[in-house]
C-alpha cells in the first residue's frame, strides 16, 4: 500500500506547519488560554488557509480533499497545541455534506467552507457517558419546523461557536438538528477546560432547529468517527512534538558531568516513546482511511485506532513529564500542557477502555485477529 502523500497534501501541510510555528506560538497560545480559551482572531487565521472546505464539495463552497487531508491538517495543529476546535469543522462539514438536505447544506456549507460560521457538534449528556444511543433532548415538530429542548454538557466553544448539531428524540428515534445560537430559547455558559481549551454547558428550551435528518443515530455515528480520526491525527502532532522536545532537553539536561541522553536506560525510555508513537501513527492512517468504508467496517476501524491512541498517548506522555523532572509539570514549560491535551484527548468520544470494549465487542468471530 502506497503511504506517500500527494503534492497537494504536501502543500497543505507546510502551510498549516508555517502557521502553526510563526502565527501560534507558544506564548500566543498561553495568552489565548488566559483570555479564555478561543480566539475568533486565530480561528479567521486558520479560515483564510481555506481549511474549512476540506470535507465540503467544490460545488458546495469547499475543497473536496477529503480524509486524509484532514489528518494531515490535524497533525499539524496537534504540533502546535492549537486550541481552536477545527476538528468540529471537520465533523460539521461532513455530516452536513452526508446528511443534510439541500436547504440546510445551502444555507451552512458555503459559511462552513469560507469560516465564516463555527457549527460544533452538542451531543453529551450526562446520563450518557460515551454512548451514543442515549438521548433525552427531545424535538418537537412546530409548524413548518422543528423546536429542541434539552440539555448537552462539554461542547467544544460552546458559547463562542454560530450553531449547533444536536440530537434529539423523536418519537422514540434520535434524530439530528441544527440549532443557531442566536436562536431564542439557548442559553450557553462557558468556561475553560483543563487542556486550556473552553467548553460550555448548553440549555436548549424550546429552541428552533431545523432538520439535519432524522436518521440521527446513524449521523451521530458518523460525526463521532470523524471527531475520532481527527483526535488520532491530532495526538499524533502532539506526540510528535513532545518526543521531540524530550530529546532536546536529554541532550542539554546534565547530571555527573554528562548529558543525560547518555544514559542507556533513558536512551531505552526514549526508543519505547518513539516505538508507541509509530503505532498511534500508523492506526490514525488506517481510521482515516476507513472514514469512508461501510458503516461496520469504519466504527470497528476507529473503535481499534482510538485505544491505541489512548495506549500511546498515556505512555509519551507520561514519560515525558517523568524525563524532564519536575519541570514538566510546570505551567512556564510546554511540556505540561503537551501532557494535559494528550491526557484530555485520551478522554474525548471515548476512553481507551471504553474502546477496548468497542473492539472486544465487535471481534466476533475473529477472536482477535484484525481480518
Amino acid at each position: 500500500m502506497d503511504f506517500d502523500f500527494s503534492d497537494d497534501q504536501e502543500q497543505l501541510r507546510d502551510a498549516v506547519r508555517k502557521w502553526v510555528d510563526k502565527g501560534y506560538d507558544f506564548e500566543r497560545r498561553r495568552g489565548i488560554e488566559a483570555a479564555g480559551g478561543f480566539s475568533r482572531e486565530a480561528w479567521d487565521e486558520l479560515s483564510e488557509l481555506g481549511l474549512g472546505g476540506l470535507y465540503i464539495s467544490e460545488d458546495d463552497g469547499g475543497l473536496g480533499m477529503g480524509p486524509v487531508a484532514g489528518m494531515v491538517v490535524m497533525e499539524e495543529l496537534g504540533r502546535g497545541i492549537v486550541l481552536e476546535p477545527f476538528a468540529q469543522t471537520l465533523i460539521a462539514g461532513g455530516v452536513l455534506s452526508g446528511y443534510a438536505g439541500a436547504d440546510v447544506k445551502d444555507a451552512w456549507l458555503p459559511r462552513i467552507a469560507g469560516g465564516q460560521a463555527l457549527v460544533v457538534l452538542a451531543h453529551h449528556e450526562r446520563k450518557a457517558r460515551y454512548r451514543t444511543d442515549v438521548c433525552e433532548a427531545t424535538a418537537t415538530k412546530a409548524g413548518d419546523g422543528w423546536t429542541v429542548s434539552g440539555t448537552k454538557g462539554v461542547v467544544p466553544a460552546g458559547d463562542q461557536a454560530d450553531a449547533y448539531l444536536v440530537p434529539a428524540t423523536v418519537d422514540g428515534k434520535i434524530a439530528l438538528f441544527l440549532v443557531e445560537r442566536s436562536a431564542d430559547g439557548v442559553a450557553a455558559r462557558g468556561y475553560g477546560t483543563q487542556d486550556g481549551g473552553r467548553a460550555a454547558e448548553v440549555v436548549f428550551d424550546k429552541a428552533a432547529a431545523a432538520l439535519v435528518t432524522l436518521d440521527g443515530l446513524t449521523a451521530l455515528e458518523h460525526a463521532v468517527d470523524i471527531g475520532i480520526a481527527a483526535i488520532c491525527a491530532e495526538a499524533v502532532g502532539v506526540m510528535d512534538k513532545t518526543l521531540a522536545v524530550t530529546v532536546e532537553y536529554m541532550n542539554t539536561r546534565k547530571q555527573f558531568g554528562v548529558t543525560i541522553a547518555t544514559f542507556q536506560a533513558l536512551r531505552h525510555r526514549l526508543a519505547d516513546m518513539k516505538m508507541q508513537l509509530e503505532l498511534a501513527r500508523s492506526m490514525s492512517y488506517y481510521a482515516s482511511l476507513k472514514l469512508n468504508a461501510p458503516t461496520a467496517e469504519r466504527r470497528q476501524a476507529v473503535a481499534r485506532a482510538k485505544y491505541q491512541l489512548g495506549v500511546s498517548m498515556r505512555f509519551v506522555g507520561q514519560n515525558a513529564v517523568q524525563l524532564h523532572g519536575g519541570i514538566g509539570v510546570t505551567d512556564e514549560y510546554i511540556v505540561s500542557h503537551y501532557f494535559k491535551r494528550l491526557t484530555q484527548m485520551e478522554m474525548s468520544f471515548g476512553d481507551t477502555l471504553h474502546h477496548l470494549g468497542e473492539v472486544s465487542a465487535r471481534m466476533e468471530e475473529t477472536a482477535g485477529v484484525f481480518a
